[in-house]
């Protein structure tokens, strides 16, 4: 259960404050039932309920910082979403979205950001569900990568792309090392 107060990260509504714990006095809701009452940072003025007991609710915790930097090591490890049937794409965007898994929102950003130079060396731009997934996949890491570490959003896209990066330069270090061997 979480706390009055506490930063949790709810589906697509991102990082929300629990402003309440309480029973409902709406029409159509359960009053017997507890509801978290959220206050989405990105959208003032907002209120989303969702029933405590609720099971499979898309929500958890806040990261820490510590985790953040942790990810951010990780980074390299991640794989890219792999879809062999391209009618299945979104659906697969989609549910890594809907995840909530940080995790999964690398591996939609590493995915599309292949995509997205492989079409640009071949002339190409990226298609509008790709450009849709990415936006959304980049708002949810990096608003919640932002605010743990006290950083702005703007900030977060080449600081992540520099961390993905090292995993090219270990690749590239590692293929030198091999060739050298073998000469």
């Amino acid at each position: 259960m979480f706390e009055k107060g506490e930063y949790i990260i709810y589906g697509r509504s991102g990082i929300c404050q629990i402003e309440d714990i309480t029973h409902l006095n709406i029409a159509g809701a359960d009053q017997k039932r507890l509801y978290y009452v959220l206050a989405p940072l990105n959208i003032k003025g907002n209120k989303v309920y969702f029933p405590v007991d609720k099971k499979n609710a898309n929500a958890r915790r806040v990261i820490t910082e510590q985790e953040a930097w942790a990810l951010l090591e990780e980074l390299p490890g991640i794989q890219e979403i792999i879809v062999s049937n391209e009618k299945l794409r979104e659906e697969s965007y989609r549910q890594a979205l809907n995840s909530c898994d940080y995790r999964q929102w690398v591996a939609i950003l590493k995915t599309l950001y292949q995509r997205r130079n492989l079409r640009t060396a071949q002339g190409k731009k990226i298609g509008a569900t790709d450009e849709r997934y990415l936006k959304m996949a980049e708002d949810a890491l990096y608003g919640e990568l932002a605010f743990v570490m006290g950083k702005n959003k703007a900030e977060m896209e080449p600081f992540i792309v520099q961390h993905m990066k090292k995993d090219d330069t270990k690749k590239n270090d590692k293929k030198k090392e091999m060739t050298g061997a073998l000469l």
